[in-house]
């Protein structure tokens, strides 16, 4: 396996992945795959990365702003998918490590993540690369009628001015 930047072309290979993040009802609050120009509207044009195994697209990583503010300028939220068949292979660690790394180069001081609180996986990944739990939002939100809630996860750069 190997990590690399992320090109437009890759988004027809995330889209399946993505996909089943959805099914799932423990990688997000979406309930359709967006159109490429949604997605790469809502993310850091920066810090976008594919895992790829014998030239297949097999994850991605990305972040996006929090606030358009410009206090908060050097705060991002972390999105991160696998593909099923490749769970349990650490790609998940591997791209949140390359985020990481990533955002520090582009001055992001605080990396949050907003986890579904039964994605268990999701949760141990984060604590293994050094994010703490910030707090539990209970019942936050409705997926599919029902109350869900989320963890929310941040790590602070060592890199911090």
């Amino acid at each position: 396996m190997r990590i690399r930047d992320m090109e437009q072309a890759d988004y027809e290979h995330m889209q399946p992945i993505y996909q089943a993040g959805i099914d799932s009802l423990l990688a997000t609050f979406e309930t359709t795959v967006p159109s490429w120009s949604e997605w790469d509207e809502k993310h850091h044009d920066h810090s976008r990365c594919v895992a790829v195994t014998d030239e297949r697209v097999v994850g991605f990583a990305a972040l996006a702003p929090v606030s358009n503010r410009h206090a908060y300028r050097g705060v991002a939220e972390v999105s991160v998918y696998v593909d099923e068949s490749q769970h349990g292979k650490g790609i998940g660690k591997t791209l949140v490590n390359e985020l990481i790394e990533r955002s520090e180069e582009h001055g992001i001081w605080t990396l949050q993540s907003v986890i579904l609180s039964e994605n268990k996986a999701s949760i141990h990944i984060h604590e293994q690369c050094g994010f703490r739990h910030v707090g539990v939002r209970e019942n936050i939100a409705k997926l599919n009628g029902e109350w869900r809630s989320t963890v929310m996860m941040e790590r602070r750069s060592s890199v911090i001015a």
